[in-house]
């Protein structure tokens, strides 16, 4: 059956189908191996597409933008501080002036729980043309999927089955979006992986994520579960994913606060739950609670001595650097899949 995703939105991989997913995923395979061998893919000459950031980036921003030369597009970077959003454009006025001018429009909205998705998605009802999310606070669905990329890669094809744990690591830098540990179950299971989530106790997600990755596990046919042990989710996993993510209690709080000092003061207290639990970090001993061939995995950038030693993140097992590359493969796949040529009338 032939895949057409020209004009869809792009918000999370819960949107699309199993095929959809695949389809992305071989367009990922077909851009990559076209880019080691030099050869052009101009998929979308002349295009424009908008990159609009409320949060920092370093991988995403970057693997839009050189993905969108790549493909014979321009991306325009937008600091949502420095637009009339600052003043109060609503975010469906901003889909239809963007989407006028433009092809697709890409977005970055994660920090705040009950905020990004709901404005993506507003954005979406204004426009047209593809609405791309680059993190929110449901789901990083680029991310993840250049980490199946990346599993399959790794595994050669060879995933079903698979034992995947996804684990809070400690952070002591700021509180970090719960997106890609949501992302992560949600995708992997509908992905035929065995998925193991690990948090202490106030880490939990949001609950629309967790019952679609238990709905999702039970129509693959594999294993959902739940433990408060680190040590625990590792036994026997073929890959590790260790990544901090904020005390949900907290940022709910913050979703709540009214003032920047409110703010400073839930992110203190954030970090300050997080350094009862020091002791979360991907070390060589853990490591070797996992399988022989497992693999480690961070979406980066990873809290070096925090989340993962250096002896870890460096070493034979981890894949963090094949896994951002493919963040640029990943990003054209999208764009090319789903932004199209305006017609001249």
């Amino acid at each position: 059956m032939a895949i057409n995703l020209k004009g869809r939105d792009y918000i999370e991989t819960q949107d699309f189908s199993r095929e959809e997913l695949d389809h992305l995923l071989a367009t990922a395979d077909e851009l990559k191996a076209k880019f080691h061998r030099g050869e052009r893919t101009l998929l979308l000459p002349h295009q424009t597409v908008y990159l609009l950031f409320f949060d920092n980036s370093t991988r995403t921003r970057n693997a839009f933008e050189a993905g969108a030369t790549q493909l014979g597009a321009h991306a325009h970077f937008l600091d949502s501080r420095s637009t009339q959003i600052a003043h109060g454009e609503t975010a469906y006025d901003t889909g239809r002036i963007l989407g006028c001018m433009g092809h697709g429009i890409a977005i970055r909205h994660d920090l705040i729980l009950d905020e990004g998705n709901t404005y993506m998605r507003e954005v979406a009802r204004g426009t047209d043309v593809p609405v791309i999310n680059m993190q929110c606070d449901v789901d990083h669905p680029t991310q993840t999927l250049a980490d199946i990329m990346t599993i399959r890669e790794h595994f050669k094809g060879e995933v079903a089955g698979k034992k995947i744990a996804v684990s809070w690591a400690y952070a002591p830098s700021y509180a970090k979006p719960l997106s890609v540990p949501q992302g992560l179950i949600t995708l992997m299971t509908r992905m035929g992986l065995n998925v193991t989530l690990a948090h202490p106790p106030g880490y939990r997600l949001v609950d629309r994520t967790l019952e679609a990755a238990k709905k999702n596990a039970k129509e693959a046919g594999v294993k959902f579960e739940i433990v408060d042990d680190m040590d625990a989710a590792f036994e026997g996993a073929d890959i590790v994913y260790p990544k901090s993510w904020g005390a949900y209690d907290l940022m709910l709080q913050r979703r709540d606060a009214k003032t920047d000092d409110a703010m400073k003061r839930i992110e203190k207290e954030c970090l300050a739950q997080n350094a009862k639990h020091k002791d979360w970090i991907c070390d060589e001993r853990r490591m070797k609670l996992a399988k022989k061939h497992a693999i480690y995995m961070h979406c980066l950038p990873a809290d070096r001595g925090s989340e993962v030693t250096d002896a870890v993140i460096d070493g034979p097992q981890s894949v963090v650097f094949q896994e951002a590359e493919n963040r640029l493969h990943t990003a054209k796949a999208i764009m090319a899949s789903t932004m199209r040529e305006r017609p001249f009338k």
